[in-house]
């Protein structure tokens, strides 16, 4: 089954890959300078003072870094790191087994904590301000309520979608720091120190060549990374240059721009299919054979951030950068004609 670049889904032996390109300290770290300097004074204050880290939401798309700075934060602390995700947390049980099992000044990450059970989310208020735990015993007239202390422990929870997360739980995060996508520069950094890692001859220029086109996005990089190395060794010598990279980015439909074939599918249906829009998400999702999660999290922040797509009230409308990409232009009753 053919890697998705885009959704940063990853192969397995691409899994183990990643854990190696990870950055472990904050001095390996690039990009997102103002959160890092947050982060890291928030991390010497609570050494000095000698307690646990405060609890941290770190929100933003997928590939950012999100969970690489929760590792980071971990080691900054010398503590111990526990992860799961929301998804993954099916009843109150599990979610007590996690905190019971906590060590004093550990981390508990929590990706995709969106994603949360309510009445699961409930047992994490006393655990976050009070460091308490409620539990129930038994069931009918022989319920009680117990309560458990838990260890003074830092949770981390990291969201594509901030806004899903109720008012209760977002209050009880004392810092909340969003990452946003990365400038080319940043990236080339970033693609450099992974060719680095993973003994890939890489010009500097090659190297941009990736960064420009994966989105504003580490994760995205890392992946064409490993793509043109591979079409290097096929068709190339190996080393990574410009013009190879613009060649094997080409074979991958991922164009200067870094839209890929599914990012056209979407600008052609708003434009042919909806007249260039207004169009709800799920006729979109129908119309391309997406998930509606998958456009909203995944392509949709791109392609508005770069002026494609502009989302209203009414629903997704096609701007005149998305006609002029296609080669087209807007006609009177919306119906699109050739340059």
């Amino acid at each position: 089954m053919a890697e998705r670049l885009i959704s940063g889904v990853l192969t397995k032996p691409d899994a183990a890959l990643e854990l190696t390109l990870r950055p472990s300290i904050f001095a390996d770290f690039t990009g997102q300078a103002k959160v890092k300097e947050r982060l890291e004074i928030a991390v010497q204050a609570a050494r000095q003072r000698k307690e646990a880290l405060d609890h941290l939401l770190l929100s933003g798309p997928p590939g950012l870094g999100k969970t690489t700075l929760a590792h980071i934060l971990a080691k900054a602390m010398g503590a111990n790191i526990k992860c799961t995700s929301g998804p993954t947390i099916e009843k109150a049980g599990d979610l007590a087994g996690l905190l019971t099992n906590l060590e004093a000044d550990d981390v508990l990450f929590i990706d995709e904590i969106h994603r949360l059970q309510k009445t699961i989310e409930e047992y994490l208020y006393p655990a976050m301000e009070d460091f308490k735990l409620d539990i129930i015993i038994d069931q009918g007239p022989n319920a009680r309520s117990v309560r458990l202390s838990l260890p003074r422990f830092t949770l981390i929870g990291a969201t594509t979608r901030s806004g899903l997360l109720t008012s209760p739980l977002l209050t009880r995060f004392p810092m909340r720091e969003r990452l946003d996508y990365y400038q080319a520069d940043q990236l080339q950094t970033i693609v450099v120190r992974s060719a680095r890692l993973l003994n890939i001859e890489a010009e500097p220029q090659g190297a941009f060549e990736i960064a420009r086109r994966s989105r504003g996005t580490p994760r995205i990089a890392n992946n064409l990374l490993r793509r043109v190395r591979d079409y290097a060794q096929v068709r190339g010598d190996g080393r990574i240059t410009a013009a190879l990279a613009d060649k094997a980015l080409a074979m991958l439909e991922i164009d200067q721009n870094g839209l890929d074939e599914m990012d056209k599918r979407i600008l052609e249906a708003v434009i042919s299919k909806f007249g260039g829009g207004p169009v709800g998400l799920g006729s979109l999702a129908v119309a391309v054979g997406e998930e509606p999660d998958t456009l909203e999290e995944v392509y949709e922040p791109y392609l508005i951030m770069e002026g494609y797509l502009k989302r209203t009230a009414q629903g997704r409308v096609a701007t005149e950068l998305s006609y002029k990409k296609l080669g087209l232009k807007p006609m009177a009753g919306n119906q699109p004609t050739l340059l």
